[in-house]
């Protein structure tokens, strides 16, 4: 399974408030759903992050923090290295760093997850401050790809209240219902 690309790949975005969210939604997810997940998470530039770490103890899936010319892979958890922006292109990571603008992370990994995957791109705007990811949203909805927000369980709403603003988005969840929704879209390929 190891060398497999995914069916989809699931850009995650938070800020404020969203590490309990990443945790909650990893631990539900079955480790083999032949989905990559990429966590792309606001923190300070200067942060020695061990968010990998800490999300590795939630999942049975590989947590990595991305890295240039990473390979993304089916079943596996990735995270956005401190202080960088990160895209994505033929099923390979770029990292930019240091970061080129603050808090723009989550919009910039999802417009290219959005140009490079289309149908197979998902999109889900956890808890956070400001309205970072609604725009990431708005691409993966023009090229097909399916949006969630976090329901009003989000510690801080703000940024899933800006996606939901636009109306591009699909499925306004708790996060208890995420999982499976997941779930049945990667079921749904298989058919």
């Amino acid at each position: 399974m190891k060398t497999v690309q995914p069916k989809f790949i699931v850009g995650i975005g938070g800020s404020a408030g969203a590490l309990n969210a990443y945790k909650e939604l990893l631990g539900a997810m079955p480790p083999d759903t032949g989905m990559a997940f990429v966590i792309i998470s606001h923190m300070s530039p200067t942060a020695h992050s061990q968010l990998a770490n800490i999300l590795s103890r939630h999942t049975k899936m590989s947590v990595l923090v991305a890295a240039e010319a990473m390979s993304i892979l089916a079943n596996h958890v990735y995270v956005i290295p401190p202080d960088s922006d990160l895209t994505m292109k033929n099923y390979t990571f770029k990292v930019i760093s240091p970061r080129t603008v603050r808090n723009k992370q989550v919009d910039l990994f999802f417009s290219s997850l959005a140009n490079e995957m289309g149908a197979r791109a998902i999109g889900i705007i956890l808890s956070g401050y400001d309205g970072d990811g609604t725009e990431g949203c708005l691409h993966i909805k023009a090229k097909g790809g399916k949006t969630f927000a976090q329901d009003t369980s989000a510690e801080v709403d703000s940024m899933p209240l800006s996606a939901q603003a636009t109306g591009c988005v699909d499925f306004v969840l708790p996060l208890s219902k995420i999982p499976a929704k997941l779930k049945r879209l990667a079921a749904a390929l298989k058919l």
